[in-house]
């Protein structure tokens, strides 16, 4: 099975009980889980998610969060070194019609690099960019 990204709105939706795409995230995890995907992210993703929570005083979630997505093994997890940024830098610059994040452009040349068409993301900036999004 081909691999699915794991994005930053996936998961803090997934966590986040008051977040407005809870109930769809926890929904489709739950039909996702009995056949385990390989999941793949990045430590810019991770430090996204961690942040998230940490910054509204949620610190032991932060941590749980981060403990699991490091520790699991069905998540591959690409450490953005300087070879990567740059080329993340190089997309956000090209796409100056677009409101990337930088995080989201190294996503995305990850995504590229390992074939990966479809992400777990509310963030409409996968389509934008011609992947599929679930849920």
């Amino acid at each position: 099975m081909t691999p699915l990204f794991l994005d930053t709105s996936y998961v803090i939706a997934l966590e986040a009980v008051d977040d407005r795409n809870h109930e769809a995230a926890l929904q489709h995890w739950r039909n996702l889980v009995p056949s385990p995907a390989s999941l793949v992210t990045t430590s810019y993703v991770l430090s996204e998610i961690v942040t998230f929570f940490n910054c509204r005083n949620r610190h032991p979630k932060a941590v749980e969060i981060g403990t699991r997505l490091l520790q699991s093994p069905s998540i591959q997890l690409f450490h953005v070194d300087e070879a990567l940024f740059y080329e993340g830098w190089r997309f956000l610059k090209q796409h100056t019609d677009k409101s990337f994040s930088l995080t989201d452009c190294i996503s995305f040349v990850v995504m590229e690099r390992l074939s990966i068409r479809t992400g777990l993301a509310f963030d409409r900036h996968f389509q934008q960019v011609g992947f599929e999004r679930l849920p």
